[in-house]
């Protein structure tokens, strides 16, 4: 017999997954706004590769600093090594900061010539495919989840719906072979979260997931500047002076951390869903607030932002299903 005012196991369920689900939406904007900085950054040093090493690396020394001082971040460094060590975490699981390296690189290898309509249709592709696959695979904390006619709705609707948005500001279709590296990228958030999460229930601490992701992407970085540099030399650019364009490193603590957090309440799909639907609201209030001169968000972009926000209401409200 149940207590008035005692919240059952489903609704606490279903109150976690609409906070997970607003929680990604606002980091889903945070990534708009990362992706216009880390562009801008990449086009002022003149190399794609050094833009993203100084993006994780700034947000590598801020996690550096700030894990160690707290009492939750210091246990769990202590309950990745155990984890790792019993064999509760796989060494593989801990290599999600690779993928995250690869969306920023290409954020300032190639928002430059694509611009970011063109950039954000690629990943959006990649990393809703790439979700539902995670998800029947079980990679994520939450284990095996169907792929409901619904949850498919929702995927298919939001690639349309992208589609819409940024549709009429395709530019040359020669330039859509460079958004390949975008594609890739997006498959790899998918994944990319999936193990943070399981990383971060080892750890009991979004932020040390959130250190070990940035400490992997920050050597995978480097390791691909060396290579860049010794094939086509130092960068030609200068370091800029605006102190705007060095904040690409904290927005993406932000958006990992919040990712680890609650892909164990949303599942890969949702979490990317909702994270879509953030970017593109984000990338309409940046075209609108601060445009540049590529931007002219018109009646297909706003309509296309709404829909999204219809495709991840029709994910969430979804039923779990039968694993």
């Amino acid at each position: 017999m149940s207590v008035t005012g005692t919240a059952t196991p489903q609704t606490l369920s279903a109150t976690r997954r609409i906070t997970g689900v607003a929680l990604a939406s606002v980091s889903g904007v945070a990534v708009a706004v990362q992706s216009r900085i880390n562009g801008e950054l990449g086009v002022r040093l003149a190399d794609g590769f050094a833009a993203a090493v100084v993006s994780f690396g700034i947000g590598l020394l801020v996690l550096l600093v700030l894990v160690p001082a707290t009492p939750g971040g210091r246990r769990g460094l202590v309950g990745v090594r155990s984890a790792l060590a019993s064999g509760a975490l796989r060494p593989w699981q801990c290599l999600g900061g690779m993928c995250g390296a690869l969306l920023v690189a290409t954020q300032g290898l190639t928002i430059g010539t694509l611009g970011v309509a063109v950039f954000t249709v690629a990943v959006v592709a990649g990393q809703t495919g790439s979700s539902l696959a995670v998800d029947r695979a079980g990679i994520g904390p939450t284990g095996p989840q169907p792929v409901t006619r619904q949850r498919l709705a929702g995927a298919a609707l939001t690639v349309l719906a992208v589609g819409l948005a940024v549709g009429d500001r395709f530019g040359d279709p020669a330039t859509l072979v460079l958004a390949l590296l975008p594609l890739v990228a997006g498959v790899g958030t998918a994944w990319q979260q999936a193990v943070n999460g399981r990383v971060r229930a080892a750890a009991d601490s979004a932020l040390t997931a959130t250190l070990i992701n940035f400490a992997v992407g920050t050597v995978t970085l480097l390791a691909a500047f060396a290579v860049d540099t010794a094939v086509r030399g130092w960068p030609t650019g200068h370091l800029p002076t605006e102190p705007w364009l060095y904040l690409g490193g904290p927005i993406g603590i932000v958006f990992i951390a919040i990712a680890a957090a609650i892909v164990r309440f949303t599942g890969v799909l949702l979490l990317g869903l909702a994270t879509i639907a953030g970017q593109i609201v984000g990338a309409v209030l940046l075209d609108l607030v601060l445009p540049t001169a590529a931007s002219h968000p018109g009646p297909n972009t706003l309509l296309g932002a709404a829909l999204t926000m219809v495709a991840v209401l029709i994910a969430a409200l979804a039923p779990p299903g039968r694993r």
